[in-house]
Parts: structure tokens; sequence; C-alpha cells
């Protein structure tokens, strides 16, 4: 099967890359011409251009868009959209709003064409390992784009999810349960690393607990990676990102009247971590002495 690929950065190349190897034919394009030179050493064929991008294929259509969801996917969206014909088919691969999503689909759809949701997680071991697709759309798009579904996720990695929007909604629930994961392992490891009187090795009991724990996962299997290479993480600060999934699901779990606190103390975390000081800190500190007569520390000391 052919497909046109918009973006090729750490998820879009590497996806480029396995289609390739699966035997697909694959139209590159991205801003950086130097990524799109290596996705034509890779087998891909290259192009400078959307027009060119949509000019090289045959009606219907599939073109995959890994671009930075909100302004980017939009822009993208509307700069294809008069090269399209009906039938052809866009899928958003990236971290979309599931209710951009179902907007998006429902313009697309007045001007016969057709759009898949696709949350696509594996990150940079996706090359090797597959990546696992979460789709949303209608039954007759994700048919047709199947063969390309199949060869991006391992055996059991590809699941049609729901209509518009489902595939990003599922995504993004997927990755809320990453952040609280992601949380507590990152607590648990601090409670083992400040037990000084035992000198606990970190990557020591990440590898242990790898067999027959009921903690095991791919996260842990990562964290003992990392604890190999370096075990007291000398050279990473304690600054955390949030790409927005996180919001989004604490937003939804507030909508839907759905207590998810983990979730939501997980994404909180994150905001602490982009502090050098903190102010609310600052007022409890103020207010043990205002009450209490308790001592405080005065900036320099």
């Amino acid at each position: 099967m052919e497909l046109g690929m918009i973006g090729l950065g750490k998820m879009g190349g590497n996806m480029t890359e396995r289609l390739l190897r699966g035997g697909h034919r694959v139209v590159a394009f991205d801003r950086n011409p130097e990524t799109v030179k290596a996705a034509v050493a890779g087998g891909a064929t290259g192009v400078d251009s959307l027009e060119a991008l949509v000019g090289q294929l045959t009606s219907p259509r599939a073109i995959w868009m890994m671009v930075p969801a909100g302004a980017p996917i939009d822009s993208t969206i509307a700069a294809l959209q008069p090269l399209l014909q009906s039938g052809d088919i866009l899928i958003d691969g990236g971290n979309s709003l599931y209710k951009d999503t179902q907007a998006r689909a429902a313009r697309l759809k007045d001007h016969g064409l057709q759009y898949v949701d696709a949350g696509t997680s594996g990150g940079i071991w996706g090359l090797q390992e597959g990546y696992c697709l979460m789709v949303g759309g209608e039954q007759e798009a994700v048919t047709t784009i199947e063969p390309l579904l199949r060869t991006l996720a391992p055996e059991g990695g590809y699941a049609h999810v729901g209509p518009s929007g489902a595939g990003h909604y599922t995504k993004m629930v997927h990755n809320g349960i990453e952040y609280g994961l992601m949380q507590a392992y990152a607590e648990g490891f601090e409670l083992l690393k400040t037990k000084q009187e035992f000198a606990l090795d970190l990557h020591q009991i990440a590898e242990l607990w790898m067999h027959g724990s009921v903690v095991r996962s791919w996260l842990l299997e990562l964290a003992a990676r990392m604890f190999e290479v370096e075990p007291d993480l000398e050279t990473i600060k304690g600054w955390v990102a949030d790409s927005g999934e996180g919001r989004w699901t604490v937003q939804a779990a507030i909508d839907q009247d759905v207590p998810a606190p983990v979730i939501t103390l997980a994404l909180m975390q994150r905001f602490v971590s982009r502090q050098d000081e903190s102010f609310a800190a600052k007022v409890l500190a103020g207010l043990r002495n205002q009450f209490g007569g308790h001592s405080v520390k005065r900036a320099g000391e």
C-alpha cells in the first residue's frame, strides 16, 4: 500500500522506516529537508511540498500526519484540503484533543474526505517493537488503511476502538495512566535512594522487580536501563514537562464526574518540578510563624 507521511521527527521518521521495511511505498515530507533526505536514503520518495506529496499519491489517497496538536495540525489540514479528492483519507497520528478531532472529522466529511484518529504509543522504541495504535473513525476508512496499521503495530497492538475521536480519547486516558505509573515509580525509587543506611542499588532492584513481581512493566525495564547508565542521575535536572494529555485527562475526569486523584496529583507534581522555589511553601511557613511563632528560614540563610 502507499502512504503520504507528513512529519519525520522521532516518531514519524521511525514509522516511515517501519512501513518501508513492511513493503509499503511512502511519500515523505517534512519542513526540515535533512529528515526528508534520511527518509529517501531508507527507500522513501521524498518531496519538498504538500502539493508534491499529494501529486505523488494515487486516489483514494491515505495521508498520515505526525505533527504537533493544535494550530500545526489545523494549518496542515487547511493546506491539504483543496488538493484532495472525495474519498481521500487523512490520518492524525499525533496527540490531538479528541473534541478537536471530532470537529475536524465532521468538517472534512462535508467535503467528502475521511478522517481517522490514530492514537499512537511506542515512543522511540516503536521502530523495533511496533506501535500500539488506538484508532477512531468510520469503519470504511479504517478498513482501507488496515494494511498500514498492521505493519506499524505488533501482533495484537492495533484496534479500531470506536468512531471519530475515540482513538484520541483512548490515547489521552492512556497517557493519563502513564502519568500515574511514572509518579509511583519515581516516589518509590526516591524512598529507596534516601534510605542511606542500606545503600540500595537501584539498578539491581529495578532488574529484580522485572522477574515475577506484580509491579514489573516496560516502564520499570526502562528505569533499570536508566539506573544502569547513571545510578544517581547526576546530569538530569528534576524539571518535568507535560505535553497536554494529562491536563486533558484531568479535565475529562471533572467533566464526567469521575474521581481520578492519582492522575491529578501526578500532573500537579509535574508543575511542582518546575518551581525553583514555591510561593505556596512560603505562605505555609509564614502562617505557621503567625499563629504558632514557629521559626522560619529567611532568604539568604
